[in-house]
């Protein structure tokens, strides 16, 4: 990328400076890629035409700099980046929508941007995690061990006595609807890694899907309980409603499990990232539980979380004992990888939690 960029000004506003700095118009730029996903043929579009994505190159290149090389990170550009990622990722999964929406889902172009965006985006993410310390531990499985234990029943923070104390019922709703980004579309990210040659490994992996699955059945399947949670609210149970409302840091936990699943070189850090959030997914199931309670809504408000709180009991404890542990002995001087995965999750999990805290907060009544 290049050090500066220079962005010239638009016809109406010919006064301003070619050398001042102009922030770019994100939402604007974030349309015009939306357009750009559905021309019949992107890629021979942007060649014959290059001047059609010229204001959305533009603010990559800016939104880049400013997320993953400056010391404050734009809230706006990761925000910008983080939405273009996820557009660009969910057509890895099917939506039984219209099947002209996947003419591009091939696309050279699209897998240039998702380059060039992920690349900074992982370095920055990286950065963050002492991975030198990881790659230096003595014994791996006590490292996922001692994790789990602490991990599956610690201490409230003060984002769990958040929920369970102070959160309103229009801060329950908005929970709701961030959450919906993922809770509708459940499980579609482990459903990438299953393929392949059979073994006890593939086989837990498998038992996990299917449980999250409903064992086919639909009105067993997680994502309806969280369905039936929206409608209790009168909320839309359409996926993606709400994106507008999720915050960058939930969006790039989504973007950063499409990448592990979609590159199995990454197989061990996704199964890392898994075992954590299946051992620590009940703690925060519990607070939105204690929640719900304390402002008397129906049980039905609830089912999801409480169906999580059983199954992903178990799921933690296969995660660890069937999955994570035995992929150790089978990749001896890979496996501290599992652990990198485990850390990163639960660091992004936090922030990601944090996030949605603060825009609840901002949805509550004054």
């Amino acid at each position: 990328m290049q050090n500066t960029i220079e962005i010239l000004p638009s016809s109406d506003s010919r006064s301003v400076s070619k050398k001042q700095p102009v922030l770019p118009n994100y939402e604007a730029a974030e349309w015009q890629f939306v357009d750009l996903l559905e021309l019949e043929d992107l890629d021979k579009t942007v060649a014959t035409k290059p001047l059609l994505v010229s204001d959305f190159e533009s603010a990559i290149a800016v939104a880049v700099r400013s997320a993953y090389q400056e010391p404050n990170g734009s809230e706006a550009a990761h925000r910008f980046l983080q939405r273009v990622l996820y557009r660009i990722n969910r057509l890895n999964l099917f939506w039984y929508d219209d099947l002209r929406r996947y003419n591009n889902e091939r696309s050279h172009y699209l897998r240039s941007v998702r380059d060039r965006i992920e690349e900074p985006w992982q370095q920055w993410e990286i950065a963050q995690i002492d991975v030198a310390a990881l790659q230096k531990l003595p014994d791996v499985k006590q490292a996922l061990r001692s994790r789990a234990a602490a991990d599956v029943d610690p201490p409230l923070n003060e984002t769990d006595r958040y929920l369970r104390e102070q959160m309103t019922a229009a801060g329950y709703r908005h929970l709701l609807a961030i959450g919906a980004i993922d809770g509708l579309v459940e499980a579609s990210h482990l459903s990438r890694i299953l393929g392949g040659v059979g073994n006890e490994i593939q086989s837990t992996l498998t038992r996990v899907l299917i449980e999250e699955y409903g064992g086919g059945r639909l009105p067993r399947k997680h994502s309806t309980f969280f369905a039936q949670m929206l409608a209790e609210f009168d909320m839309s149970t359409e996926p993606e409603a709400y994106f507008d409302l999720v915050p960058w840091q939930v969006l790039a936990s989504i973007n950063h499990n499409f990448l592990l699943t979609e590159r199995k070189r990454y197989f061990l850090r996704y199964n890392g990232g898994l075992t954590y959030f299946e051992v620590a997914g009940p703690v925060t199931y519990r607070n939105y539980v204690a929640g719900v309670e304390r402002l008397g809504l129906s049980q039905a408000a609830m089912s999801y979380w409480e169906l999580h709180i059983r199954e992903d009991e178990r799921h933690g404890r296969w995660m660890l004992d069937e999955v994570a542990i035995p992929l150790v002995d089978r990749y001896p001087q890979d496996a501290w990888e599992l652990v990198l995965g485990y850390d990163q999750q639960k660091s992004m999990g936090a922030r990601a939690a944090a996030a949605v805290v603060r825009s609840i907060q901002t949805a509550e009544p004054n």
